[in-house]
């Protein structure tokens, strides 16, 4: 995920944090994880918070700089994503 939003965002800030171990027991994990390919336990890398700043989202809405990060990480969310939660501003939005 790294590597997709480095390349089309350029950000001049990114934070990546893998929140799966938080929510391995909840309801769905494991039947998830396992149509993944992991393990029927739900343990595996299915939940991040990803907070982006670049300038390629001035003047975009939240939604619309929402909807380019998940257009960015479709193959992602496809698969083995199952939840993501995500801050994406630009510098002056952001206070940075």
């Amino acid at each position: 995920m790294r590597e997709k939003l480095v390349a089309a965002f350029a950000p001049l800030s990114l934070d990546i944090q893998d929140d799966s171990a938080r929510h391995a027991g909840h309801a769905g994990a494991a039947q998830h994880a396992a149509k993944q390919g992991g393990a029927a336990t739900g343990v595996g890398e299915t939940h991040f918070s990803i907070t982006i700043i670049s300038t390629a989202f001035a003047g975009l809405s939240r939604v619309a700089r929402q909807r380019a990060v998940y257009e960015v990480l479709k193959d992602e969310l496809a698969g083995p994503v199952h939840a993501l939660a995500l801050k994406a501003d630009a510098p002056s939005s952001s206070g940075t």
